[in-house]
Order: structure tokens, then C-alpha cells, then sequence
């Protein structure tokens, strides 16, 4: 039994584990883990295993992954493990590549697979550094795998038998999970946003996450010995805080589909009932942490806005207003003991969350909570300007500034008698500081922001209100307009002085526009050259950058938003501003082209966009005109010239399906446009036609194809070309091009309507049919080292041309019938046609014509493109004839020379077909 089965082995298996087809090699591989699991006596060794280790190169991701599973299995029964020995050893290394694997599906199986190997001990801990970086890798799927690998191997223990034996059940209490979780934390202390992603990975496999009062207890350790250190306090309170958004359902981390969770009723119902023990654990210590940790500009962030994650109610049902009233009074104190971002707007969000879901008591103490945190806000910032005023520093009022302005993002802030103070510090103070001036002009734009949303929702407006919006408005146009006009009398430092202009800007026309700004094109030419110099500042730059608390403001994708925003509502003249922005679509990465597809979208709907798509092209040829007249750097001329083309596909590549009927007119109008463009300057811009016009031509029908060749055409009857052959050769090359999409369109109308017609005499040989004998005796498993690939399994098949390949014809008469319609030849060899004469060919087939062309002569037309005639020749014995027959346009005349040459010397093989090209197009 077994010398049969290793016959069949080294018969059938060594042959097809390496078959062309990966179907084929994944049965293999699965069979072969399942022989071994049955018959291991014979199977488990390393003349079987080595197949497994193989393939776990193969190149289809089926194989690879089938391979992985089979040894999963073979891992798991630990009689097995001693026999792998030599093999773990060898194929290990290989294993734990495989967990970062381009397929998503082979990775997170090899990741279990590094799994199985942990268990048994197979693979020292130093090795597993690559591995945990993918815990903040993309796909979830891996990250959820090595978060369970991480848990399992590093946070639970669960694969060191001695350390588990030794602790007991200590191992497995929550602190001591919380504690190893908190020193992985530490690896990411300087970004909250990987740490986020480190606690989603084990979050589902920790329970001790969920374990709201042991997180609790150790942050109000008072103890030295056991108090935490600063980074873990600030881990374990993000930790808290990640860890409560997760268990009621929020995510912590970016979703890749974009889209909102939807979620059953059951787990709503878990995420209520997760809720509730988060309030019962943190209602009464809540403010002893506030107290603690109010402070730390770093930790109260996350522990003040967890409240936004609680249920209020509680705190009535349970008898803890006076908790209650304490944390809200606390959250208003850390309010105006800090001035950074985070702190303030989380300080916001949870004030204006308390005072909006408590109730009946509650809620009336939250809101007058909010009352006084405004008027204490007014009177800090009349201080702060006071002091500015007697020459005193700029920091309070800029810190004043950030409070009221993250306050006014949220709700009203009654600036009105302070309105007038903020402009007269505009306008008396010419070098205060660029962050104060920017805040100055934003919470001036909230409260006119605020004050016309008064207007518009009541129903009654009187006089007065209007005419004080009206003034207040002017009075902020007025400051915007100055330092528009102004940006260099600001800061020194570029990047600073930009962002604040930028601000400005966007004040001026993406925001204020809603109470109908329009500006003239020299204002919406400085807004663009400001904004530009935003766009271009790399992301190096931007990371160097010492402030970058608002930076977000400012980024590219920012920008390229609000400047979509003002063509997409008509706020500014888009004439200027859309070719602009749609000019620069492929320049500023992925996300910034992004939201120039969608004000694309919105401009289609509101009629033809010709006119801008036409722009957008010649400003970014311009572009490249301008780099590559300089002559400076051609590397940056041709990034310029590939950025043109790949503005032009893309542009070109939403004219598909039946867009293509529907926006014909604008399609052709952009083609005019363009080859009027092309020839303006000729021939110095005549690149212009066969890098972007061409690729709008395709989008076409033949018959309009035909109508742009006729005109271009016409365009050089009176010009001498062949003076300047190299600056025309684009031209030539845009005609070539056209004539091949024409005759290629015409071909295949026309064989749609042909019929087709049976073919006589032998059928054609199948080609590329690749495999192998079932059982090869020259090959064994034994004398194999190594795999390579399923490239080398095929067998090289010899070439052959059989003469049927000859002639590619609809039909072929009988040589009796051949006879009987000689033609004669004319020597006219040398006859071009021009385009018009071409399509009278293409509609009606010739009986007779010009000579045909000498095979064996030079020039003969070998390397002529397509063909609207050929002659047959055929020789039977000593009676030749010849004659000539109709051939589809869009035939291939070097598959014609190719498969007759085969057969020149032997002219009386009475089966030889010889096809001479006859009325070519050049």
C-alpha cells in the first residue's frame, strides 16, 4: 500500500503541485496536508513537508494561503511538533514574511500560523518586531489578527508556561493585563492617534479594557510605590477614554468604507447597558480625577470629554447631583485654566452636553453654568484688551481669543460691546502678532456669522438690527481687504504670514459669501496665488512646523475645499478660479483630486463646462511651455509635461458609457477649442494636439473622427512642413493616430454587421496549449531543491506557422473559381491616397486598381499599417493565377507578410496563399 501510494506520489502529485493552473496546485496542497494528518508515519517527514514550505512561495495567493492552512493544521497536534522540528527551522523565517503578505487573506492566516508556532515556542521573541508593526497597518483584518496574536503572546501570557505557573492566578487579573497593555502603550506615547489604533487591535480580546473601576483605581493610586509614572497616567487615561467610545459603539479609529456603522438592536442595546456601568463606575470619582489631572493640559483632553459617553440620568436616579454639579464646575474651571485646542473644545462639548441631555435640576444648573462661563469669558477678554491697549502683552487677549472663538464655533457668544474694540485693535495695531490678528478677524466673522443667523430665523427683523449686521459686516470686509492687499507688512516667517492670508481669504469669500461677497478677478487672482503657496507647502514642511494647533486650517486638502466651495456656489468668478483649481488636479496628491472630482460633478450639473475643462488644459500646457522653455531642470520639464497628460486622461476618462453620447457637444467643443489652441502658436504648440486633444478624439464616434481629420488637414494646405519636420511631427503623428482610431471604429462597425462565412480547409491550430504528461519519468520529487514559480511548470512549446494562418480573409473561393476571375496587374506602385479616397475604398470594395507592390522589392509597403485591398496569388503546379479580393479594413499587413514568408521558397505548394498589400493608407 505505501509503495503505491508513493508511486502515485512522485507519479501524479510532483508533476501537478506545479500545473499552470493554481486551482490545480491549491487541490494539491490541500490533499497533501490531508494525507499527512491521516498517514503521518509516511507522510510526516521532510520528504513530504518540503512541498509545503515551497509553495508557500508560490505566486497565486490560493496556493500560499492552502499551504499555510495545512500546516495550521499540522501545528496544532502537538505529537506532531517534534517531527517539524527541522522544518520550522528552515521555513520559519518565510512564515512570519507571510504575515505582512500583499493578499489580506493569506496575511491574517499566517498570522495565526505565527500563532501556532509562539504556542509551541518555535521562534525566539526577537523576531517578532516586524510583526508588531502591523498593528497600526491598514487593513483591519491584519491589525485584529496581530491584536489577538498580541494579547494572546505579550498581554495574557498565555504561550509562557513557566511565567504562568509561577504567578498563579495573578496572571489574569485585570491590573496586571492593564499594566503589560500599558507598557506596549509606551512604544506609541507621542502619537494618541497610533495608540488608538494599538487598543482597537485588542480591545475585542481584553476584557480588562471594559474593567471601568480597576482603570479607575489606578489612576487615583496614591501610593508611591504604585503610582503611575506621567506617560502611563496619560496612556491609561487614553486608554479610558478610547476603550468607553468603543464599548458604546463609537469608532476610535478611521473607517476605510467612510460610511456610518449600522448597528442592530441588540447591540444597541449592549452599547446602553456598557453605558450605564460607565456612569455608575465614574459618577462618584469623576471629579477626584478632574482634581487630580485638571491641571495637565495632556490628559484632560480625553478624561474631560468622557463624560459626552455617559447617561445622565443616572446621576438623579442614583442620587448624585452633588457629583454632578462638582464635575460640571470643574470642567468650567479647566475651561479658563487652559488654551490649547483639545482642551478647550473638549471642555465645550461637555458643558454644552450636560446642559442639553440632563434634566428637570440638572439641566437648569448646566445652563447657568454656561451663562456664567460667557460673561467671565467677556470679562477676561475686555481685560485682555485693555492691557493690549496701555501696551501691555498679547498673550492673554490671544488666549481669550481661542476661548471665545472655540466657544462661538458651538453657540453665541455676545460680542457686541466688544465688537468695536476688536476693529479699533485691527486698526491701531498694524504689527500685532499674526495669530492674534487672525483670531481677531475670525471671532469677528463668528459673531456677524451669528448675528445673520438671528436675522434669517426671525420672523420679525427691525431696522436697527440690520443696519448694526450691515456695519459690522462692512467693518470686517474693510480689515479683510487691507491685510489682503497687505500680507507682506506682516510676520517675517513665510509659512506663517501664508496661513493667516489664507484665513483671511477664506473668510472673505468661502464664509462670508453667504451674505453675498462677490469679489472682481484681480481679488480672486491674490486669493489664488496665496492659496497656491499653501498647496505647494510639502508635508516635510509642514511637519517641522512648531504650531501646529490649527493646522488643519491650513493643510491641502483644507484649502482645495474652500476654493471648490466658492466655484461650486458661485461666490467668485469661476471663469478664473475653476480651470485653476481643475488645472492642478493631478498635482497635489490623491485626497486634493478627490474634491476636484466632486466640483466637476457639481459644475456638469449646472450645464457645459467646455469652456473650463479647455482652460484647465492650457494653463497646465502653459505650465509646462514655461518649465520647459527655461531649460533648466528636465526632469521637472517632463513631471510638468506627464502632470499635462495625466490631466488630460483624467479629465477625459469621465466622458464614458453613455456619457459619451449625452455630452457629445461638449466633447467636440473641447476638441475645436484645443486644436484651435495647438495651431494658435504652431508648430511650437502642436504637442498640444497628441498628448491632450487625442485623448477627447477617442471618446468620438468614426464619423466625427473623419470630420476633425478633414479639418486639421485643411489647416496645412498652404504651409510648407517638411521646413521644420521635427517641430510638425506631432501634427503627423496626431493625423496617424486618428486614421488608425477611424479605420479601427469603421472595422468594427463593419464586422458587426458582416456575417460570417464558414472557413474551408484545415481549422487553425489552437495556440498556446500548455501542460504536461501525467506522469514525467524524468522528473522526481527527490532530485527537486527548490520552487520557482509556476512559470517553469509549462512546457516550452516549439513556433510554428501553418500556411492556413496566411491569408486573414473573410472568405476564400475555390481555386476552380479563382480561375475564372483573372485580373490583370498595373505597375503604378507608388500612388498614396488621400483620406476622402480611402473612405469611398472602405465603403465599396475594388475589382481592379493600381499595380500591387513587389514582395521582394524595398519599400515595398511591408511596413504599412492597415490595408483596404489585397490580391491572392495561388499556385497549382505550372497554372498560376491571381486575382483580387476585398479585405476588412483594420487588417494587419505584417500578419500577412509574416505568416506568406514562411513559404517563399516553395512557390508551387499548391495551398500557399500569397497576400500583397494594395491601396495602404500612410
Amino acid at each position: 500500500m505505501e509503495e503505491m501510494m508513493r508511486k502515485i506520489f512522485t507519479g501524479l502529485f510532483v508533476h501537478r503541485y506545479r500545473d499552470i493552473d493554481p486551482d490545480i496546485r491549491v487541490s494539491c496542497i490541500e490533499s497533501l496536508g490531508v494525507w499527512v494528518l491521516s498517514y503521518p508515519s509516511l507522510f510526516l517527514q521532510d520528504l513530504y513537508l518540503k512541498y509545503l514550505g515551497w509553495t508557500l512561495n508560490d505566486k497565486s495567493a490560493g496556493v500560499r494561503k492552502a499551504s499555510i492552512l495545512a500546516l495550521q493544521n499540522l501545528y496544532e497536534a502537538d505529537d506532531n511538533v517534534p517531527s517539524l522540528n527541522l522544518f520550522t527551522e528552515r521555513f520559519y523565517p518565510r512564515m512570519l514574511e507571510l504575515a505582512d503578505d500583499i493578499d489580506i487573506s493569506v496575511s491574517v492566516c499566517a498570522i495565526g500560523l505565527v500563532k501556532q508556532l509562539l504556542r509551541h515556542q518555535l521562534v525566539p521573541d526577537e523576531e517578532l518586531g516586524s510583526l508588531y508593526d502591523l498593528l497600526i497597518d491598514d487593513p483591519p483584518d491584519v491589525r485584529r489578527a496581530i491584536g489577538a496574536l498580541v494579547y494572546d503572546h505579550l498581554i495574557a501570557q498565555k504561550f509562557n508556561d513557566s511565567q504562568s505557573r509561577s504567578t498563579g492566578s495573578d496572571n489574569d487579573s485585570s491590573e496586571v493585563h492593564i499594566s503589560r497593555m500599558l507598557q506596549i502603550l509606551k512604544e506609541f506615547s507621542a502619537d494618541p492617534i497610533l495608540s488608538s489604533y494599538v487598543i482597537d487591535d485588542v480591545w475585542d480580546y481584553m476584557s480588562a479594557m471594559k474593567d471601568w473601576k480597576c482603570i479607575i483605581r489606578m489612576l487615583l493610586e496614591d501610593n508611591p510605590s504604585a503610582e503611575l509614572d506621567d506617560a502611563d497616567a496619560t496612556n491609561l487615561i487614553r486608554l479610558l477614554f478610547a476603550s468607553v467610545r468603543k464599548a458604546v459603539g463609537e469608532r476610535i479609529v478611521p473607517a476605510t468604507d467612510n460610511r456610518n456603522p449600522h448597528h442592530t438592536k441588540g447591540q444597541k442595546d449592549i452599547f446602553e447597558h456598557h453605558k450605564r456601568d460607565i456612569t455608575v463606575a465614574m459618577m462618584k470619582t469623576y471629579p477626584q480625577l478632574l482634581r487630580k489631572f485638571i491641571s495637565d493640559k495632556g490628559k484632560v483632553a480625553p478624561l474631560v470629554e468622557t463624560i459626552v459617553y455617559m447617561n445622565l440620568e443616572l446621576y438623579s436616579l442614583k442620587r448624585q447631583e452633588q457629583n454632578f454639579k462638582a464635575t460640571l464646575k470643574l470642567m468650567r474651571e479647566a475651561f479658563f485654566k487652559h488654551g490649547e485646542k483639545d482642551a478647550l473644545r473638549s471642555c465645550v462639548k461637555a458643558i454644552k452636553f450636560c446642559a442639553t441631555e440632563s434634566q428637570g435640576e440638572l439641566q437648569d444648573f448646566a445652563q447657568n453654568q454656561i451663562k456664567e462661563l460667557e460673561d467671565e469669558l467677556i470679562g477676561k477678554l475686555k481685560s485682555a484688551i485693555e492691557d493690549v491697549v496701555n501696551g501691555g502683552d498679547e498673550y492673554s487677549l490671544l488666549v481669550n481669543l481661542k476661548r471665545s472663538y472655540e466657544f462661538q464655533l458651538s453657540d453665541k457668544v455676545p460680542l457686541e460691546s466688544l465688537y468695536q474694540d476688536l476693529v479699533h485693535i485691527l486698526q491701531s495695531f498694524k504689527n500685532i502678532d499674526d495669530e492674534v490678528v487672525s483670531f481677531l478677524l475670525l471671532n469677528m466673522f463668528l459673531h456677524v456669522s451669528w448675528c445673520l443667523h438671528s436675522v434669517l430665523s426671525s420672523e420679525t427683523v427691525s431696522e436697527a438690527a440690520l443696519s448694526s449686521l450691515v456695519e459690522k459686516r462692512d467693518a470686517l470686509l474693510e480689515q479683510l481687504e487691507y491685510f489682503l492687499h497687505n500680507p507682506l507688512k506682516l510676520n517675517s516667517d513665510g509659512r506663517c504670514k501664508n496661513q493667516l492670508a489664507y484665513r483671511k481669504d477664506q473668510i472673505c469669500f468661502n464664509k462670508a459669501g453667504n451674505i453675498r461677497v462677490l469679489s472682481d478677478e484681480s481679488t480672486v487672482d491674490k486669493y489664488w496665488k496665496m492659496c497656491e503657496q499653501l498647496l505647494n507647502v510639502s508635508d516635510d514642511a509642514e511637519d517641522e512646523e512648531e504650531n501646529r494647533e490649527y493646522v488643519e486650517e491650513t493643510n491641502a486638502d483644507a484649502v482645495m475645499f474652500a476654493l471648490a466651495k466658492l466655484v461650486a456656489t458661485d461666490t467668485v468668478l469661476k471663469d478664473y478660479l475653476a480651470p485653476e483649481i481643475i488645472s492642478h488636479v493631478e498635482k497635489y496628491g490623491r485626497s486634493v483630486g478627490d474634491i476636484v472630482k466632486h466640483l466637476l460633478t457639481a459644475l456638469k450639473k449646472k450645464g457645459d463646462i467646455s469652456n473650463i475643462i479647455v482652460e484647465a488644459l492650457k494653463r497646465a500646457y502653459q505650465r509646462y511651455l514655461v518649465v520647459n522653455s527655461s531649460g533648466n531642470d528636465e526632469s521637472l520639464s517632463s513631471k510638468s509635461f506627464q502632470e499635462c497628460k495625466d490631466l488630460a486622461v483624467r479629465l477625459s476618462g469621465s466622458y464614458v458609457g453613455v456619457a459619451r453620447n449625452k455630452y457629445k457637444a461638449e466633447i467636440l467643443s473641447i476638441v475645436r477649442e484645443g486644436i484651435n489652441y495647438a495651431f494658435s502658436h504652431a508648430p511650437k504648440q502642436l504637442s498640444f494636439l497628441d498628448n491632450v486633444v487625442l485623448h477627447f478624439v477617442s471618446k468620438l464616434p468614426a464619423t466625427d473622427i473623419l470630420d476633425i481629420m478633414r479639418g486639421v488637414e485643411r489647416r496645412t494646405e498652404n504651409v510648407k512642413t517638411d521646413e521644420d519636420p521635427s517641430g510638425w511631427r506631432a501634427y503627423y503623428t496626431f493625423l496617424d493616430t486618428l486614421r488608425e482610431k477611424y479605420l479601427k471604429n469603421e472595422g468594427v462597425k463593419d464586422g458587426k454587421e458582416g456575417t460570417s462565412v464558414r472557413r474551408r480547409g484545415r481549422p487553425r491550430k489552437k495556440q498556446n496549449l500548455q501542460g504536461k504528461r501525467l506522469f514525467d519519468e524524468q522528473s522526481s520529487s527527490e532530485e527537486e531543491d527548490s520552487i520557482s514559480g509556476s512559470d517553469q511548470d509549462a512546457g516550452v512549446e516549439e513556433k510554428q506557422e501553418d500556411d492556413e494562418d496566411a491569408p486573414l480573409i473573410h472568405s476564400l473561393r475555390a481555386s476552380s473559381k479563382l480561375r475564372s476571375i483573372r485580373v490583370s496587374k498595373e505597375e503604378n506602385r507608388n500612388q498614396t491616397r488621400t483620406v476622402d479616397r480611402a473612405a469611398e475604398e472602405l465603403a465599396t470594395p475594388k475589382t481592379s486598381g493600381d499595380a500591387l507592390p513587389d514582395p521582394e522589392s524595398p519599400g515595398s509597403g511591408r511596413t504599412q499599417t492597415h490595408l483596404l485591398e489585397a490580391e491572392i496569388r495561388t499556385w497549382e503546379g505550372e497554372n498560376g493565377m491571381d486575382c483580387k479580393v476585398p479585405v476588412p479594413e483594420g487588417e494587419l499587413l505584417a500578419t500577412f507578410w509574416d505568416s506568406a514568408e514562411d513559404h517563399t521558397t516553395d512557390p508551387s505548394n499548391p495551398n500557399w496563399l500569397l497576400v500583397y498589400g494594395h491601396g495602404t493608407l500612410k
